[in-house]
């Protein structure tokens, strides 16, 4: 799903408008439609106080839309125009005349804190007071109706976005934004949605269509897109009867140093769940008997050191590489790493210690193998790129980085945004349960493992980050946030792939893996 700027959803309207002969008007009434037809299919005529608030341009017109068919359907409705200043859009005019002539309880002005109605604790709050062609300071006496908005504890629905909050940057101060419990976006959802400054404003949102101009949602260029089930089932590589472990990539997991085995062996197993033919690790003397004893599927390559990493030499010719996980910062391990990077021709992904020692050594950025794929998290990340001001400039610091370097840049948190040739890909998948040890070890076998198996860079970024957050949400429905540990992430891989298939393609899934050797 494509997230569209504020120019781009301006210029939609416009399209839409020409191409369906219609007047904007129309296009309100269709707006405003839609959202009265969510309410309405929800509430199903309850006698539910409901307060419209609607500001005095074309997002009040749609919130009077919806208050005029409210009003129509026998709703129990008061409407209030927040009236900020005497210029009114012609919209807005056209459905406040609409809207008094189907009720006898005309729209009440508030102009000041006097103004103020009562709300109740179970009343419902439609927001429409201002949309994204906000570009005003708002007065400090709407800043105290959204306070009292917010002290009601009433449903509060928005209507496109939260009243106050912008699409491009953040607000001087939170108080300067209502309080949403949900958004109900017109046809594709703002970029603000998912960023971790603007998440206190965002509970819940839902898309409507409101019949915007398919061929321009389809031929627009965005900046930035939101990575669903929809999207991943696109690039999903199906499985014949004659399948075996040759066609799907031999993988090589390099990490690990003393009491920090653990890591690849989370990457190796994560790497074959997610369906890599054959995985090898790479680790110090020292992991050999646990890898072995704990992983028996994998096979096991050492260094000729105990401890650490010293060397990394091997004649197999793999599909892909994971690199990082658990591998430690030593003098003699960053050398070798060096080596592995000048002389690396295969896709690879590197993690934890890895971009550690990235950070460390900028200088072996310019070796990285075009489009390898780097999973930082938000630290790993600020010692990449920089500390920066807000997620605003985070993500163009991102953007030129992974520009600069052609690389796929993952950007591990609650929605795990993948950057690359200047775009954004932002998963929705995952929840709370992942923020526990050894799930960032899990991500990058997962990711390996798809690289071997054919995905391209980006589409093994985005698949990967998507399986390994529906692998969570999954399993925590039976543990809960806080007992999910990393392997409990690995175990949900299948169940994360059986969710994505059709009825139809899981019957056609091999009856007996044994036939598949």
């Amino acid at each position: 799903m494509k997230i569209f700027s504020k120019a781009q959803i301006y210029e939609g309207d416009k399209i839409t408008i020409q191409k369906q002969n219609i007047s904007s008007a129309d296009l309100m009434e269709r707006a405003g439609l839609a959202i009265f037809n969510w309410i309405d299919s929800r509430m199903q005529g309850a006698p539910v106080p409901i307060h419209v608030f609607c500001g005095i341009g074309n997002n009040g017109g749609d919130g009077l839309v919806v208050a005029r068919h409210l009003v129509n359907h026998g709703y129990h409705v008061k409407t209030y125009i927040v009236d900020f200043s005497e210029k009114r859009s012609k919209d807005f005019l056209i459905n406040y005349e609409r809207l008094k002539q189907n009720t006898k309880d005309w729209p009440v002005s508030i102009k000041s804190k006097d103004d103020f109605p009562e709300i109740g604790p179970n009343d419902i709050v439609v927001d429409a007071i201002f949309g994204v062609g906000l570009n005003r300071p708002i007065a400090s006496w709407i800043v105290a109706l959204f306070a009292l908005l917010k002290a009601s504890t009433a449903l509060t629905i928005s209507i496109d976005i939260p009243s106050g909050l912008f699409t491009d940057k953040l607000p001087e101060d939170e108080s300067q934004v209502l309080h949403a419990n949900l958004i109900l976006s017109f046809q594709t959802p703002k970029l603000v949605f998912f960023l971790p400054d603007t998440a206190k404003y965002i509970e819940q949102w839902e898309v409507l269509d409101i019949g915007i101009d398919p061929e321009y949602i389809q031929a627009t260029e965005t900046e930035a897109y939101v990575i669903g089930k929809h999207e991943v089932l696109q690039w999903y590589k199906p499985r014949t009867k004659f399948s075996h472990k040759g066609l799907f990539g031999h993988v090589l997991l390099i990490g690990g140093s003393y009491g920090k085995i653990g890591a690849v062996q989370l990457a190796a197993r994560a790497a074959l769940t997610s369906g890599s033919g054959l995985v090898t690790a790479y680790v110090p003397k020292c992991g050999y008997l646990p890898l072995q004893t704990a992983f028996p599927e994998a096979m096991v390559l050492t260094d000729t050191n105990e401890t650490h990493i010293t060397a990394i030499r091997f004649t197999t010719d793999f599909s892909a590489i994971g690199v990082g996980m658990g591998l430690g910062v030593a003098q003699d391990t960053i050398v070798a790493f060096e080596a592995f990077l000048k002389t690396n021709t295969k896709p690879l992904v590197i993690d934890a210690d890895g971009l550690n020692i990235l950070a460390l050594q900028p200088k072996l950025l310019k070796h990285l193998v075009k489009d390898s794929i780097l999973t930082p998290h938000p630290k790993e990340l600020e010692r990449l790129i920089g500390a920066w001001d807000d997620d605003f400039d985070k993500l163009t610091k991102a953007k030129a980085f992974a520009k600069k370097y052609q690389i796929v840049l993952v950007i591990k948190g609650a929605n795990t945004t993948a950057v690359y040739n200047n775009k954004l890909y932002i998963n929705v998948t995952g929840n709370p349960g992942l923020a526990t040890a050894g799930t960032g070890d899990v991500l990058t076998g997962i990711i390996t493992g798809l690289l071997g198996q054919g995905y391209n860079p980006l589409q093994a970024a985005c698949f990967g980050v998507y399986l390994h957050g529906k692998s969570a949400d999954i399993v925590v429905e039976q543990l809960g946030y806080q007992s999910m540990i990393a392997s409990d992430v690995i175990n949900g891989i299948g169940a994360a792939y059986i969710d994505l298939l059709t009825p139809a393609e899981v019957q056609q899934q091999p009856a007996n893996p044994e036939n598949n050797k």
